[in-house]
């Protein structure tokens, strides 16, 4: 057995906290300081400051405790006591508890309990890329190139670069994110380096456990279904060889993904499609259109009404009405105005009415009998 194992099952600290306080040299095994990670045979003395720590009677057959949480603004990820507004003494179950990562005292959601340690590191470790999804609600409308820059990976400073991961508007101030990584406030920096605020985190779902119908500081036991799930993903972590957790320095040089692509993560014939599609028609209505082709008439168009007046004025002998004559445009006798007849001694006769040459015919009167 390991000595942080033997620790953690006296109820003293979780895992995590006596490797701290082994590291800190405050543990000792038979009078020698301990070191980090060491194994025990058993019958050894084992003193945290000067005191004999034993595991409780029974401990390897004691009761496993897994609990899903809703967890409120304001409560504190944290085993320490003396921290106001700590998730232990929040939760106040008669086990001895610890959760299961982090979510930050801003946030709210769904956050996982435990007395198991030994599911912790399986869940945690950054390399099995386990889902987490959140709900999130910004200052400013989520536009098409927010959700694909965010799915591509951001810099958030210090060095640290996302991984890709999916997005799907919601309405017009929210959008869903699922994750594999669990960076220190990892959505808000994201959405700052876009120049947006979040206003709302809250998580839905870690792996395949959803938070359900809970109301902020609820909490249940998880199903037999759920926890079967977590030993299967906690087997598969210890089978799979382990991956190099090293932080990428770069985004991911991948083909850029598209506005639907970027908000396929909701079903088709969900209820949330509807936000979905109109996110997608957005995007189609933001996209450049080329301007429309002028065809051969459009571009004479303009010439033909600039000269028409005086095309009208001017007109050839091929084109004047037979029996009247051109007059030439000078500074003394001004063109006629559309419509007008010509007049002065260079004007042609007007024509009889009903002559053959006459540009104008009466229509002839019906023939037969007026009608009484």
């Amino acid at each position: 057995m390991r000595l942080n194992k033997l620790i953690s099952d006296s109820g003293l600290c979780s895992r995590r906290e006596a490797d701290e306080l082994i590291a800190a040299g405050r543990v000792t095994v038979d009078g020698a300081r301990a070191a980090v990670g060491q194994e025990l045979a058993g019958g050894e003395l084992v003193c945290v400051d000067g005191t004999e720590v034993r595991a409780r009677s029974g401990s390897g057959s004691r009761r496993t405790v897994y609990i899903a949480l809703n967890k409120p603004v304001g409560i504190t990820c944290t085993t320490e006591r003396e921290v106001g507004g700590n998730i232990v003494d929040f939760v106040d179950h008669a086990e001895r508890i610890f959760p299961i990562g982090r979510l930050d005292k801003d946030s709210e959601g769904l956050i996982l309990l435990t007395n198991d340690g030994d599911i912790v590191n399986p869940i945690l470790r950054a390399e099995n890329r386990h889902e987490k999804e959140y709900v999130v609600e910004v200052n400013k409308p989520v536009t098409a190139e927010f959700l694909t820059g965010m799915a591509r990976g951001v810099h958030i400073g210090h060095g640290e670069v996302t991984l890709p991961c999916r997005l799907a508007k919601l309405g017009r101030y929210g959008f869903r994110i699922v994750l594999t990584q669990g960076l220190n406030r990892q959505i808000r920096r994201m959405a700052q380096a876009f120049g947006y605020r979040v206003r709302l985190l809250c998580r839905v779902r870690i792996m395949h456990i959803r938070l359900g119908h809970l109301k902020p500081g609820q909490w249940r036991n998880l199903s037999a279904a759920e926890v079967a799930g977590l030993m299967q993903h906690c087997n598969e972590a210890a089978k799979s060889p382990r991956q190099s957790a090293a932080k990428p320095t770069a985004p991911a040089r991948t083909r850029p993904l598209t506005p639907r692509a970027a908000t396929s993560l909701v079903p088709r014939h969900s209820a949330e499609a509807r936000p979905v599609a109109d996110a997608r028609r957005a995007a189609r209505s933001e996209r450049p259109r080329p301007a429309a082709r002028r065809s051969a008439l459009d571009r004479q168009l303009p010439i033909a009404r600039a000269g028409r007046d005086q095309a009208e004025s001017t007109l050839t002998g091929a084109g004047r009405p037979r029996g009247t004559a051109a007059r030439s445009l000078t500074a003394d006798a001004p063109a006629p105005r559309r419509g007008e007849r010509p007049s002065g001694p260079d004007a042609a006769p007007r024509p009889r009415r009903g002559a053959r040459n006459a540009p104008y015919a009466a229509p002839p009167r019906p023939r037969g009998r007026r009608p009484r």
